[in-house]
């Protein structure tokens, strides 16, 4: 039987934190209830103590979002998880999101600490947010870079002490994934009381594998990957939610789904990128503009033929308006005759290899051959056909 993969979306607190994203509340509020009509999880609303507008925010968005979980982020600061608990008062189902790093990175550059003061102040923290809420998650910050058998014992250690979810951030984006999925199943297997908690894939993709990393994390045993609309996020940004949805969705034979409702991707990914003023690049899987748009010869004569030669995913399946044939310099005969076919106009093959001729003379002076190009060359044929 599929098990269901939770997906955390972090976009108005992770993604958020883009230079130039900001959003205020009546944003983030439309917004999270885009997210929750998308069909997450989990919304994870911002970081209530970090501003006052961040905590106005999250009260909103607690008071409006009727079946979503709504997260609150804070440090291992017992001020921070009291207004974090503050904003979401009003929230369905609240869960107050708290931690600290592990590495050694962080335990002596960043806190100055030693490991068995992180391990109390960790257990410290799950014990004060477990005063305001029964869903409580800890975030293990630079997990990837903790060493398995301290972050064991600090998994072990939160989870007694009330944590119901385990989040493992490879926070600067640095495992690969076969190190990743060892790491969650390392804790799988050593972690003695890890059937009682969730555990969270939360990666960075510095190094551009936050998407591969969370699969093999879910593979390895998490059930909960924290993502992120067109994988908006701090420095080269977070896991991408519409990858890893849809390699879930591609790949049923891993035996896993989500809630999200797919056609709405394409849709929710133009809304989150006019709202945050960052576009999307062309090339980006699922969701850019270039997708499902094929311009070479070779491939636009194998996809007229059989569209799955090379589209593994519907465009509709997504909300994405449809496949594209580009006609480029690169483009052949059967593209070419497609196109004009739409335009309505049929032409034998014999018409097609004269009319190839005029157009490559255009294509090669053009980036992009338009349908107002292929109207012209079709009216002068019509009058007087063209030759080569």
């Amino acid at each position: 039987m599929a098990q269901q993969v939770h997906i955390f979306d972090t976009t108005l607190r992770d993604g958020e934190q883009v230079p130039g994203c900001k959003l205020n509340t009546k944003e983030k509020l439309e917004l999270a209830l885009q997210l929750e009509a998308l069909g997450v999880d989990i919304i994870e609303a911002g970081f209530p103590i970090s501003s006052p507008g961040d905590f106005e925010s999250v009260e909103q968005i607690s008071k409006a979002v009727k079946y979503a979980t709504v997260c609150g982020l804070s440090r291992a600061v017992q001020k921070d998880i009291e207004t974090a608990a503050q904003a979401l008062k009003y929230a369905k189902r609240p869960r107050i999101h708290t931690g600290i790093g592990t590495s050694d990175y962080h335990i002596r550059s960043k806190f100055n600490a030693t490991r068995e003061e992180i391990l109390q102040r960790a257990v410290q923290a799950v014990k004060w947010a477990r005063n305001f809420t029964d869903d409580v998650e800890f975030y293990a910050e630079d997990a990837g870079r903790t060493e398995n058998a301290y972050l064991a014992t600090v998994i072990e250690a939160v989870i007694k002490a009330g944590a119901t979810v385990v989040n493992i951030p490879d926070t600067t984006g640095y495992c690969l994934p076969h190190q990743y999925g060892e790491k969650i199943a390392y804790l799988k297997n050593h972690v003695s009381n890890i059937d009682r908690a969730i555990i969270s894939c939360h990666c960075h993709n510095d190094l551009g594998l936050a998407t591969a990393n969370a699969i093999a994390g879910v593979i390895n045993g998490a059930r909960q990957i924290e993502c992120t609309i067109n994988g908006l996020g701090e420095r080269a940004g977070n896991t991408s939610l519409e990858e890893v949805v849809m390699i879930l969705q591609q790949h049923k034979d891993l035996g896993f789904y989500t809630q999200v409702h797919t056609q709405q991707l394409n849709p929710m990914s133009r809304e989150v990128a006019e709202v945050m003023r960052m576009p999307v690049q062309p090339n980006k899987a699922i969701v850019g503009s270039n997708a499902f748009s094929h311009s070479s010869g070779i491939h636009q004569d194998g996809f007229l033929k059989d569209a799955q030669t090379y589209e593994i995913i519907n465009p509709e399946e997504v909300g994405a308006e449809g496949s594209k044939i580009v006609l480029t310099a690169r483009s052949g005969r059967s593209a070419l005759a497609y196109r004009f076919q739409k335009l309505g106009y049929q032409y034998n093959r014999n018409d097609i290899d004269i009319l190839y001729q005029a157009f490559l003379k255009i294509a090669d002076k053009k980036k992009e051959v338009e349908e107002s190009d292929l109207q012209v060359l079709a009216q002068a044929y019509q009058s007087e056909p063209v030759t080569a």
